[in-house]
């Protein structure tokens, strides 16, 4: 596959002209228990919905980014929390809480030098933050979303679109 160009137009159109789901419809209950589970209430929505648009930055997706950005403006977050999301380290708009989550997501997505991608010290941090139940929750919100990268990286459904309907 030829590398587009800077200046080349990227088309609205899927590169899988076929909608997954409907080839493969055992996805709807797959999805649906997903959803489910990682709406359990133990970790805020908004946080669940941070990992998963930093998720999306991390892995350059652009469906995911509009598509998890729209969900955090829906829900009504702060627009100065989304727009520093990238540099959430050095941003004061993020609880200790939410700073240790958005570490597990890079430490999941991004090999390490160093070792192990989530080391016993992330992992204790992180645990400091959340009880048993959120952080199994917080683990599946990351799966969760890994889950649909391929589907985003692969299939690159349209960016902007509903995520029920990115092949209309």
């Amino acid at each position: 596959m030829k590398a587009r160009t800077i200046t080349e137009k990227v088309p609205m159109v899927p590169r899988m002209s076929e909608d997954p789901a409907q080839l493969v419809p055992e996805l709807a209950d797959v999805s649906a228990a997903l959803f489910k589970l990682v709406g359990n209430g133990s970790v805020p929505r908004s946080t669940i919905s941070l990992v998963q648009l930093r998720a999306g930055q991390v892995v350059g997706s652009t469906y995911l980014t509009v598509l998890h950005t729209g969900l955090l403006r829906k829900g009504e977050d702060a627009e100065a929390r989304i727009a520093s999301l990238p540099a959430w380290h050095d941003s004061p708009y993020f609880t200790e809480a939410e700073r240790a989550a958005l570490a597990l997501v890079e430490a999941v997505l991004q090999p390490s030098a160093h070792g192990e991608r989530v080391s016993d010290e992330l992992y204790a941090q992180v645990a400091e933050h959340y009880d048993a139940k959120a952080l199994a929750t917080l683990m599946f919100a990351i799966g969760q979303v890994n889950f649909f990268i391929a589907v985003a990286l692969v299939a690159k459904p349209v960016p902007g679109r509903a995520f029920t309907e990115p092949w209309n």
